[in-house]
């Protein structure tokens, strides 16, 4: 095997290990307010969610295209350093994922890759290198724009559907309602799992696409190949079936306290929101809109409960994510490039492999499982997530051995 053949190897392997992070980070943008209002059993929701995030990943390749190449200026780059830039940024991706999910965070898996691509292009080409505005294309149109706008929409749209809900509902019976509203959760967030294959599984197909490119194995006008979107399908599938606890545990259940017709409000304003993004090819991200959807569905409710302080670290941990993703893939290319060649890509796979084992033991000290997930909340913030009370208990639990 030729060293450009296994470099493009390690890349690829990279993606799909990104792919398969976003797949338990965002587990809970589809399952946890079903999950929270008892509409779905813990395990059955994310093997459902599984099921559906393969499927979506089928129904359109338009958000991999825009990933393609709308991030990094191809004219000034291409070969083995247009591998090296990619293989960096997806290594900072991948650790704010972990880093994020150790927190209980719900930050966006979508904004962790394209920070730490933009991070790493910076560190290999100057700012030049990315495509920061080009019409309807660019980091700005692309990405800055649908991350400000899309949870205020999507807050505004779950209030009103919310308040609407309670409105014409006011006068039946309460628990003949909620029952109704949870069968229809079901269908609702199926579809947000639907509509999350749409959206998020493509932003990989894009990436390793680039890394087909860069390696001369595909044009830059050709179509992705079928082993790619099937590949970066399964990937994620398998990550959304092992569950994010620790995030599905914050959205869940730290922001608002959700009932059924909440729910209900809430995932199909999301559902609604994603699917036509990528109808248009914009990389939205659905950790922001769900979250919006579910604050929004509170400020719908009568009388209901807001967590304003965890919704404030919530928006941290999006500010930050761009610039703290885009500073590791950074690192990570000087790291790759002062060591040089693919002596140089093998010290940062093994620094990758490291951090991600020492996040993952970190983990073990609480365990947030099926089992505990739908505990109350007792007033600890998402850097708390193993709050449930009888958390000790649950490490003897079967679950321990699955993502928590």
């Amino acid at each position: 095997m030729s060293a450009e053949l296994l470099v493009l190897l390690i890349v690829v392997c990279t993606a799909l290990a990104f792919d398969f992070t976003n797949g338990f980070h965002d587990t809970a943008n589809a399952m946890a307010t079903s999950i929270a209002t008892g509409a779905l059993r813990p395990r059955t929701a994310v093997l459902l969610s599984g099921a559906l995030n393969l499927l979506g990943a089928f129904l359109s390749v338009a958000v991999a295209a825009t990933v393609a190449e709308g991030i990094v200026d191809l004219s000034e780059v291409s070969g083995r350093a247009l591998l090296d830039i990619v293989f960096a940024g997806l290594v900072g991706g991948i650790l704010w994922n972990l880093f994020t999910w150790l927190l209980g965070l719900p930050s966006s898996s979508s904004h962790a890759l394209f920070g730490g691509l933009i991070g790493s292009t910076i560190a290999a080409l100057g700012w030049h290198g990315v495509i920061w505005t080009a019409g309807s294309k660019g980091v700005l149109a692309k990405i800055i724009v649908p991350a400000l706008l899309s949870p205020v929409v999507a807050a505004l749209v779950a209030a009103i559907a919310s308040w609407v809900v309670y409105r014409i509902t006011q006068r039946s019976n309460e628990k003949s309602v909620s029952r109704g509203f949870r069968y229809g959760q079901i269908g609702t967030a199926s579809l947000v799992s639907l509509a999350h294959g749409t959206n998020d599984a493509q932003k990989t197909m894009g990436i390793i696409f680039l890394a087909l490119i860069a390696h001369g194995s595909a044009k830059a006008t050709d179509q992705i190949p079928l082993w790619v979107i099937v590949a970066c399908a399964i990937a994620m599938a398998a990550g959304t079936c092992l569950g994010g606890w620790r995030i599905i545990r914050t959205l869940g259940k730290g922001l608002v306290d959700i009932a059924p017709p909440q729910g209900f409000a809430a995932e199909s304003t999301s559902a609604a929101i994603i699917l036509t993004s990528a109808h248009f090819g914009l990389p939205l991200s659905t950790t922001q809109v769900v979250t919006g959807s579910i604050l929004g569905s509170g400020l719908g409710r009568p009388g209901a409960e807001v967590r304003w302080g965890v919704l404030g670290r919530m928006v941290v941990a999006w500010v930050l994510t761009l610039p703290l993703a885009g500073l590791v893939g950074a690192l990570c290319w000087a790291i790759l490039h002062g060591v040089g060649g693919t002596a140089g890509i093998l010290v940062v796979l093994a620094l990758l492999i490291a951090m991600s084992a020492l996040i993952w033991f970190r983990s073990k000290r609480a365990v947030v499982n099926s089992h505990n997930v739908t505990d109350d909340w007792d007033g600890a913030g998402p850097g708390t997530p193993e709050t449930p009370a009888h958390h000790h208990a649950a490490r003897r639990t079967d679950d321990n051995v699955g993502i928590g």
